[in-house]
């Protein structure tokens, strides 16, 4: 661990939400919900407003609408979240070279490559509020908040205890007070199952974490995560920030509109992702070792399996012959919502027909099915542009006819008018529109 607290972990908050409130005059102080729209959707990001009736990230949206009825549901504009996300990334790269972002909202910081006078605690605390100041006004008004400690862990725990528009500085040596009182949860790698065989033994607390041996916490679950266990209980985690993160895997999947429940259309739709995910591969000049498939059944359970080649290969007939194999070994029976390929352990070299397989299988035509995302239509809360009207965003749509609200960051909350789905001075929105660019 460091000697200072200068390790930055900095989190957009409700990142999603936050753009279309920003964005949409409207919905200011309301509660919104971005992710899938339909029965099947999952929910993203729910704002804060919205947080309060509990809905929550990875809910399905039908339980989301549920709790929260009169919340804005909307599907997600991938332009505006990486357009604020780069000026965001750019704020923090004029302050250190050494930036490791984790997704568009989030990022670790290593302030002992920034031009700090010093690195205690006042300098590093006054650095992040003008950080934080830079990154509302550059954003139109999101908030950040942001954790300082002397680890990537302490400074990621510590981003999470004021949210939102928090911040908070662990001073250097109080790390394990801090973490004491905490839930085992607190700890990355600490999920349901591991916190569930951790509780069997009266392991609720990091401060009772603390107090298992190493031995006895490698009986529990294993060498490599009970070392790992062990270390971070006691505050200990020497990562460096990397500003160049590689990838760890690619991937491909797709969410459908009904249960899947034909076993030989699931096996061609995983040979379909595997050849997308091998195309990836070689685009990339990249093979991976590990082969593994996302299942999520009608009753929301995600069930992931993986098997591990000797070498590593981009053979899209190599990648679909294990993804199939994997899913012979699952029980889909009440059918499947949900099915990705990915493939990890990524490496810039091959071993070439470890199996045999050099041709790709072609591929058997699929009959009509429709994923959730490829839904024709206009899409709540998508950016439109009318002829006359200007711009304005979609508020719902049905029965041939779409309901939009006229207004942008810009201008205060606008009108609201409907036309038929087919009206031809009603047009989609596309950054490249924009006067600006």
């Amino acid at each position: 661990m460091r000697d200072h607290a200068s390790v930055l972990h900095l989190d957009l908050d409700a990142f999603f939400a936050a753009v279309e409130q920003r964005d949409k005059p409207s919905l200011r102080g309301k509660p919104v919900v971005v992710g899938g729209v339909g029965g099947r959707g999952v929910v993203a990001t729910a704002s804060y407003e919205a947080r309060k009736y509990g809905v929550r990230s990875a809910m399905s949206t039908r339980e989301a609408r549920s709790r929260c009825p009169h919340a804005a549901f909307l599907t997600g504009r991938f332009h505006a979240y990486r357009d604020a996300s780069a000026i965001v990334m750019g704020l923090l790269r004029e302050a250190s070279p050494l930036v490791e972002p984790l997704s568009l909202d989030e990022a670790f910081v290593d302030l002992e490559a920034a031009e700090l006078d010093d690195l205690a605690v006042p300098a590093v605390t006054a650095f992040a509020e003008q950080l934080r100041q830079r990154v509302a006004e550059a954003t139109g008004g999101l908030t950040a908040s942001v954790g300082i400690g002397s680890s990537k862990f302490i400074a990621k725990v510590a981003s999470d205890l004021d949210k939102p528009d928090g911040l908070v500085v662990v001073p250097p040596g109080t790390e394990r007070e801090l973490l004491r009182p905490m839930h085992v949860t607190v700890i990355p790698g600490v999920g349901p199952a591991t916190a569930e065989r951790l509780r069997r033994v009266g392991i609720h607390t990091v401060a009772e974490l603390e107090s298992v041996s190493l031995d006895e916490l490698v009986r529990l679950v294993g060498k490599a995560h009970g070392t790992g266990l062990h270390a971070l209980a006691r505050a200990q985690d020497d990562r460096a920030v990397e500003p160049e993160r590689e990838t760890k895997s690619i991937s491909s999947e797709g969410t459908y509109d009904t249960d899947l429940t034909d076993r030989s259309l699931m096996e061609q739709l995983l040979t379909r992702q595997a050849s997308d995910v091998a195309t990836r591969l070689r685009k990339h000049g990249l093979s991976g070792r590990t082969v593994t498939i996302k299942v999520r059944l009608h009753d929301f359970t995600t069930l992931n399996r993986s098997t591990t080649l000797p070498s590593p290969t981009d053979n899209g007939a190599t990648v679909a012959r294990l993804a199939r194999g994997l899913l012979a070994d699952l029980d889909t029976s009440g059918g499947v919502r949900l099915l990705g390929v990915g493939v990890s352990g990524l490496a810039d070299w091959i071993q070439e027909d470890l199996f045999g397989e050099t041709e790709e299988e072609p591929e058997a035509p699929l009959p009509e099915i429709t994923r959730a995302r490829d839904r024709p239509g206009w899409s709540p809360g998508m950016d439109v542009v009318h002829d006359d009207l200007g711009q304005g965003w979609v508020w719902g749509s049905g029965r041939g006819v779409v309901t939009v609200r006229f207004e942008t960051a810009q201008t205060p909350a606008g009108p609201v008018r409907s036309f038929a789905i087919d009206d031809p001075a009603l047009h989609p929105w596309r950054p490249e529109m924009d006067p600006k660019e």
